[in-house]
């Protein structure tokens, strides 16, 4: 059902979807609390460990050359490591942080629900952000804005989302939760959107850990892995957009990569280029984390990422993992088809993060049903 939402609704929609949220704040926190990893597991895994490593087993493909200051490949099933590069150096995401952007916000939000934008809501876009085109005054169906997201990296349309789930600090707090609910300790969140911001940091193996909990979301897999969309024009009519994953659309010179599946590509002046991609091919899926190639010029986080999946798909098999996406997860992800990680964490030390995602779909309905009590349908654009 697609739910309407004008200007005058829009204070209330994000109310009640508030009220949701802070009400169940303490046990979101709680869900986020991090333990501190395990020392002697830290101290004996290899991932932690600096430079390459990669236990091959006799005939086994040697790792490519590779330039960035961190990478990373596993499988996406079970989590293993064939092989990784300083897996755990903490260095600024870029966009590749609106992986656990949409983690953590796409589970609250319907996709058909509506919403003007206020000049407010677009006031405080970083400088020389990437934008997908958002307009005060506009309508957009939340569903346009992750394309926004995705395909366009649009930190205008992460500002709109951030405000539709609680604010933008009450957004930090979540992802920095869902980030700990994933096993993912390396991640420090102080801008959603993945701007460069002083002590935002993440890692290949928590990139890692966040392509892989996307894919297992059904949205976020549809998402990542689209090519071009429509995105509404200020003008009430709307425009084309295309993914700026280039490895995945095959543009600018860079040739498409046979069995892409998405997931996020970045670029800072501080990050550097980063990615995160995964490939399917006979079944078997892979996810690779790029970080800052330091030679090759802009496209060298495609090409890089190209060579790890290639080897990794002629490694399967042929090498033992040097470690598991899940080591620092309280329980490992249940296959597949499993629910994302924030619906699904049963662990007795970190409440269950859904409630969360509960209310704010309550919260919608509570509009929705509202609207129609008390102005009937609400017209859109």
């Amino acid at each position: 059902m697609t739910i309407g939402f004008a200007s005058r609704a829009a204070v209330s929609t994000c109310v009640l979807c508030t009220a949701g949220l802070l009400v169940l704040a303490p046990a979101a926190a709680t869900a986020g609390a991090d333990p501190g990893p395990d020392a002697a597991a830290t101290a004996s895994s290899p991932l932690h460990r600096p430079g390459t490593q990669v236990r091959p087993r006799p005939g086994a493909p040697e790792v490519p050359e590779v330039s960035a200051l961190s990478w990373l490949v596993a499988d996406a099933r079970t989590g293993d490591v064939p092989a990784a590069h300083d897996a755990h150096r903490r260095l600024p995401p870029a966009s590749t942080l609106k992986t656990l952007f949409a983690l953590t916000v796409l589970p609250a939000l319907p996709a058909g629900i509506r919403h003007r934008v206020s000049e407010r809501e677009l006031a405080d876009i970083g400088p020389g952000s990437s934008l997908v085109g958002v307009a005060e005054d506009r309508a957009y169906r939340v569903s346009d804005l992750w394309n926004g997201v995705f395909l366009s990296s649009g930190n205008d349309a992460v500002r709109v989302l951030a405000t539709l789930s609680g604010g933008w600090r009450a957004t930090a707090e979540r992802m920095q939760a869902e980030a700990r609910a994933l096993g993912a300790r390396d991640t420090r969140v102080k801008s959603p959107d993945g701007y460069d911001t002083p002590g935002q940091v993440s890692s290949a193996f928590d990139l890692a850990v966040f392509g892989r909990a996307g894919l297992r979301n059904a949205e976020f897999a549809r998402y990542c892995a689209r090519h071009e969309a429509r995105f509404p024009a200020r003008d009430g009519g709307s425009f084309g957009i295309v993914n700026t994953n280039r490895l995945l659309t095959g543009a600018d010179g860079v040739e498409a990569y046979d069995g892409l599946v998405g997931i996020k590509n970045g670029y800072t002046s501080n990050a550097g280029n980063t990615l995160v991609a995964a490939a399917r091919r006979d079944g078997h899926t892979l996810v690779v984390t790029v970080m800052n190639p330091q030679s090759g010029g802009g496209h060298a986080v495609y090409e890089e990422a190209r060579s790890l999946l290639d080897w990794g798909f002629e490694a399967t098999g042929r090498v033992d993992p040097v470690g598991s996406l899940d080591a620092l997860r309280p329980g490992p992800l249940r296959g597949p088809e499993a629910e994302p990680a924030a619906r699904r964490h049963h662990a007795p030390a970190h409440p269950p993060a859904w409630p969360v995602a509960a209310a704010a779909l309550l919260g919608a309905a509570g509009v929705s049903l509202y609207l129609r009590l008390r102005w009937g349908p609400v017209p859109t654009d």
